[in-house]
């Protein structure tokens, strides 16, 4: 199974900063996702830095292989007290999720979090830890099971008391309010995807609040474990020439969407599979090479120059133009899995003194392309050298 998990937050009306802070680190190699959402006290930057603070310092141990529970102990038994309030810097919810469906869930101060099964919402055992330091606080230790297509939803409270005092929601949104949202949304929508789940609950919140306007910082988060979306990108001329047709061939029976990026790449697949390519003028796009066809291949565009772009528009992040580099972006950030057939062939045009600087080596520009899609956008690459 696959971890599909996002989170969205909303500042409170008038503040710059979110209070809320998120935190998470997907460990791929392990089949694991580590994930921490926090609530600091009040609103606005100060929130924000207590909020950052608890979530990294708990990632952090949790990280360092220290038990869930016990490093969730730790940072309840050190949070400070606000003098004049009388409680707790932040509050905050750990999750600890393996590929396999076990999951490790620790939660403080935050609302309990929804598990839906088949539709149906189902209420996991747990134990309470209370506080050596603290009287009031308590930890509550949950360890479940899931199943392919359940979903976590975690939230601030912000959420749960979206639209507290008005005369829909005089206690707020709730738990129950919230359940009875998602729902629907699951029966019409059995495979919406994390982020827009999460974007909908979001929005919702926001439209509880008198004018839309929060009256606190709003964030959720939404695990859903599901089948892993696979990709498969080609690029760069295999090392052993005789070993074309075989690479074309693996190529051909990936199952899932395939890109090829580069023109000695996309020429070796066509000339192996016999399949012919087509550049149609009339989609070019930008500065750019347009993108070309070959029939089974989703995607096929230049290669160096294309993907140092497609690099610089995910380090921007959204917004970028729908050039032949931009689709390659959308193809890249549309899977949970992303594979690399990387050919280990030199290729004299890649130090072509005409072309610009920042064009590096090809593999130089699928090493920092790993980092951004993992760090970044939380995908699973795995880079096989040909």
């Amino acid at each position: 199974m696959f971890v599909d998990i996002d989170c969205i937050q909303r500042s409170k009306a008038g503040q710059l900063a979110c209070g809320d802070a998120f935190q998470i680190r997907r460990r791929s190699s392990e089949g694991r996702v580590i994930a921490v959402l926090s609530d600091g006290l009040g609103s606005g930057i100060k929130a924000n830095i207590l909020a950052l603070m608890t979530s990294t310092m708990l990632l952090r141990s949790i990280e360092e292989d220290i038990p869930i529970d016990k490093a969730s102990e730790t940072m309840m038994n050190s949070l400070p007290v606000d003098k004049i309030r009388g409680v707790s810097y932040s509050t905050f919810s750990a999750i600890d999720c393996r590929d396999e469906g076990d999951v490790r869930i620790v939660e403080e101060g935050n609302p309990e979090f929804l598990w839906i099964h088949d539709g149906n919402l189902w209420v996991p055992d747990y134990t309470v830890l209370r506080s050596e330091s603290f009287p009031n606080r308590r930890l509550r230790l949950y360890h479940i099971q899931v199943h392919l297509g359940d979903r976590l939803i975690f939230c601030t409270d912000g959420v749960t008391q979206s639209g507290l005092g008005r005369k829909e929601f005089r206690t707020g949104w709730g738990r129950e309010g919230l359940l009875a949202f998602i729902r629907p949304i699951l029966e019409e929508t059995p495979d919406i995807s994390s982020h827009s789940l999460t974007l909908r609950i979001i929005g919702q919140a926001v439209q509880n609040e008198p004018g839309g306007k929060p009256g606190d910082d709003i964030s959720a988060c939404t695990v859903y474990y599901r089948a892993p979306r696979r990709v498969l990108l080609f690029t760069g001329a295999p090392y052993d020439q005789s070993r074309d047709h075989e690479y074309a061939e693996l190529f051909a029976a990936f199952p899932g969407k395939k890109a090829i990026a580069g023109g000695t790449t996309s020429n070796i697949v066509s000339r192996e599979l016999k399949r012919p390519i087509t550049t149609p003028i009339a989609g070019f796009v930008g500065t750019l090479p347009p993108v070309s066809c070959m029939e089974g291949v989703d995607l096929i565009t230049e290669g160096v120059l294309t993907l140092s772009r497609t690099l610089e528009y995910l380090e921007k992040g959204p917004g970028y133009p729908k050039d032949s580099a931009g689709k390659l972006a959308d193809f890249l950030l549309s899977a949970d899995i992303v594979e690399i057939m990387l050919g280990g062939r030199f290729n004299q045009s890649h130090y072509d003194p005409t072309l610009p600087v920042q064009i590096g080596l090809r593999r130089d520009i699928i090493r920092k392309l790993t980092e951004v899609l993992e760090n970044r956008y939380y995908k699973h690459v795995i880079t096989r050298l040909v």
